[in-house]
């Protein structure tokens, strides 16, 4: 069989060698089915394995760390002060390296020195020695994690119940589910510290604009005046109806749709995926203020300053515009 002429192995590789070694096939014939030389897979593993064995994150981690070090500081990040500045800038926003390379090239088309990929991006973060610099800009990296996480007996049991006179999810206009028209919303709590204090947060479908609600306390009275006041600021055309889960603080919503004249409609218990657009905003938002925030010790002030840096950074899903730019340019069809 022939073998691969020697490159790095690929984070894909280093998976493959990972399933193999748990299903217990011998380095040969990882080898042959990678078309890898048996000596690549055997010093591969003898490299990285720790005490819990062989792991391919940590690898190829620690491969990206090595090559970057074999550079000796040839990094384009290292030489280019003003890519580096632009870089750094969008990183201490939390924006994801993807985020920050895709924005420059939409604000520089022209400029190709302001020209980096993201993988760079990360191996650049991931070799800065240890420090304040590092820390900042490690703690703005998206953790990856599972929505649709098991419910286990228990769950919910204190902050879920009837409420009455719910309208199902699926009695929700259509145009809700195709985004075809902005003005539908999604909300839930992000809870504090021992679940004694929260913030709600409102996210519109199409646009991904994002309301955080400050609340002075989490019962359904103080959750509904506070999402009126809300949302009560915006345009009746983009303030149509709002999803949300079966949680407690939304038993008021028949006095909500009068002050306001949205409706609500309720996803299905233990289905965050039905409010999908809420439930990775909130990932988002908890680069911000992570699990046992205490947010009846946040301002308001500092509350509003991440709902605006949460409406500036670029989006992915938008084409890497950002929800600011775009409810605004669907505002301005409107008038």
């Amino acid at each position: 069989m022939q073998h691969k002429p020697y490159w790095r192995l690929s984070d894909s590789e280093r998976e493959d060698i990972s399933r193999g070694i748990e299903a217990g096939r011998t380095f040969a014939n990882i080898a042959q089915a990678l078309g890898r030389h048996a000596s690549t897979i055997s010093r591969e593993v003898r490299r990285n394995s720790g005490k819990s064995g062989y792991r391919a994150f940590s690898a190829a981690r620690r491969g990206r760390r090595a090559a970057a070090s074999r550079r000796k500081g040839k990094s384009v990040l290292a030489k280019e002060h003003r890519l580096r500045a632009s870089v750094l800038a969008g990183l201490k926003k939390r924006w994801s390296p993807r985020e920050v390379v895709i924005r420059m090239k939409a604000e520089y088309p022209s400029d190709m020195t302001m020209r980096i990929s993201h993988e760079a991006v990360y191996r650049y973060i991931y070799v800065l020695p240890r420090g304040t610099l590092k820390t900042t800009l490690i703690k703005g990296l998206r953790q990856e994690r599972a929505y649709r996480r098991k419910r286990h007996k228990g769950d919910h049991d204190e902050t879920r119940g009837k409420i009455a006179d719910m309208l199902s999810i699926e009695e929700r206009p259509k145009e809700v589910e195709d985004r075809s028209v902005p003005g539908h919303w999604e909300g839930d709590l992000v809870m504090g510290k021992y679940k004694r204090s929260a913030i709600g947060t409102l996210v519109e479908r199409t646009t991904r604009d994002v309301i955080l609600v400050p609340l002075k306390a989490k019962d359904a009275i103080s959750v509904r005046k506070a999402y009126a006041r809300e949302l009560q600021k915006l345009p009746k055309e983009i303030a149509k109806t709002l999803t949300y889960d079966q949680g407690k603080e939304m038993s008021e919503h028949k006095p909500f749709t009068i002050d306001t004249g949205i409706q609500v409609y309720f996803a299905h218990p233990g289905s965050p995926w039905e409010r999908g657009t809420n439930e990775n905003t909130n990932g988002l938002i908890r680069q911000y203020f992570p699990k046992g925030t205490e947010f009846d010790k946040v301002s308001v002030r500092e509350v509003k300053s991440v709902q605006r840096e949460l409406n500036d950074r670029p989006r992915a899903v938008l084409n890497y515009l950002k929800p600011d730019e775009r409810i605004n340019q669907l505002v301005a069809l409107k008038v």
